[in-house]
């Protein structure tokens, strides 16, 4: 049944008493319509849609590409490749050959990778946003105090939709899916990077600043980043012959630059344990931040919940989800954290430091995005190829 149009003007428009009907096998009247129309489709009635389209001789407007769309079909743990497998989803997987369209419209569909495709998409809007709304009150063309804080936001946007993009295309063929992840290690080891450069302008304790510590943090922090960066890929490489050796490796990888990161927090922290500093929002906030840090780290290493009851949480629930989940929350008290540093500080830090350059700034990230690129070029060249045909083989046999 459809609505029918009844033309413009009072009294007129879209009415229910008459309608276009149609029923198989048997004829009858029919009415043009003059405009576009949303139909709900019972069982079959795709089939009857298509004859209904073929008999009413363009009455209805439905692009033949309508419907013909179809969403990707879904695949057991047991009918994918290893390679493609997590522990403890048992179901929910797409086609280990999809292509970029069907990886697009699987973001549309319930799948074990939709929540995490969502879960940093959508806070990459949200990071967009905050960003947009520091560009009307900051200025960060001439105002080298913000140079930090400007490389901090453009990697905290990055790393979220850069995980979105990985989780979204990582089902095209298993080379594509290291490589998505190889991208999405360098935007994380990147963030680490942002870190540093905000942390040594605008977080450091009164005590380290101009000490040695302080006037390399950022070259140690661009170390870290290869570091993180070329394990975490390197990881990749073991991961089917030894799963925990590597999921240990791409632990470490992460841990390190953010221990070593959070080495000011930890200590302004633990100063104000002792009472050698009064309590600041600020810190309320870098507080905030290590706990959903530290929560996101174990959900990243235990595979919880889904380890317990392997299949129950293959859509929703899992652990990555979580993880996702944590980690934009940590990111947003983080961020909340550094501008009220950035404000609360500013005049103490100019009248003890000097002030951040270009080069040390904007130059480093530029210098880290390359490294991190050649690093990610390396490991992507020493990718074994895997013909189509043994993974679609792999398909059939199972």
């Amino acid at each position: 049944m459809f609505p029918a149009w009844r033309g413009a003007g009072e009294g007129h428009g879209w009415g229910w008493a008459q309608c276009v009907r149609w029923e198989a096998g048997k004829g009858g009247p029919s009415r043009g319509l003059e405009c576009p129309l949303w139909c709900v489709l019972c069982r079959g009635g795709k089939e009857r849609l298509k004859q209904a389209c073929q008999r009413g001789r363009g009455a209805l407007r439905l692009p033949a590409d309508m419907l013909s769309l179809r969403l990707p079909q879904l695949f057991d743990i047991h009918q994918v490749p290893k390679v493609f497998r997590e522990d403890g989803i048992m179901s929910g997987y797409r086609h280990p050959r999809s292509s970029a369209l069907d990886c697009i419209l699987s973001s549309f569909q319930m799948t074990n990778e939709t929540v995490n495709i969502w879960t940093h998409f959508l806070p990459t809007w949200y990071f967009l946003w905050r960003f947009s709304m520091l560009c009307t009150s900051l200025d960060f063309l001439t105002d080298s105090y913000t140079w930090p804080l400007l490389v901090y936001m453009l990697l905290i946007c990055l790393y979220p939709f850069t995980s979105s993009c990985a989780h979204t295309f990582s089902s095209m063929s298993a080379e594509a899916r290291h490589i998505c992840y190889f991208f999405d290690y360098g935007a994380l080891s990147l963030y680490s990077l942002g870190c540093a450069i905000t942390y040594g302008s605008y977080a450091m304790p009164d005590c380290w600043v101009n000490s040695w510590l302080h006037q390399h943090f950022v070259t140690i922090g661009v170390a870290n980043s290869l570091f993180c960066t070329s394990m975490s890929c390197y990881s990749r490489f073991v991961e089917l012959q030894f799963p925990h050796k590597s999921k240990i490796l791409r632990t470490a990888a992460f841990i390190v630059p953010f221990l070593f990161d959070s080495f000011p927090l930890f200590y302004r922290l633990l100063s104000c344990c002792w009472g050698s500093c009064s309590p600041s929002e600020a810190l309320a906030s870098h507080s905030y931040h290590l706990l959903f840090a530290f929560l996101t780290c174990f959900l990243f290493a235990s595979h919880l919940p889904e380890r317990l009851a392997p299949g129950r949480f293959d859509y929703i629930g899992h652990s990555h989800q979580l993880f996702h989940v944590c980690a934009v929350v940590g990111t947003h008290f983080q961020m909340e954290a550094v501008l009220t540093d950035m404000a609360s500080r500013k005049d103490w830090l100019m009248s003890h430091s000097s002030l951040p350059s270009f080069p040390a700034t904007m130059g480093v990230l530029v210098l880290g995005i390359l490294l991190n690129l050649g690093i990610i070029g390396i490991f992507s060249t020493g990718l074994p190829r895997t013909p189509r045909q043994s993974t679609l083989a792999h398909l059939h046999q199972e």
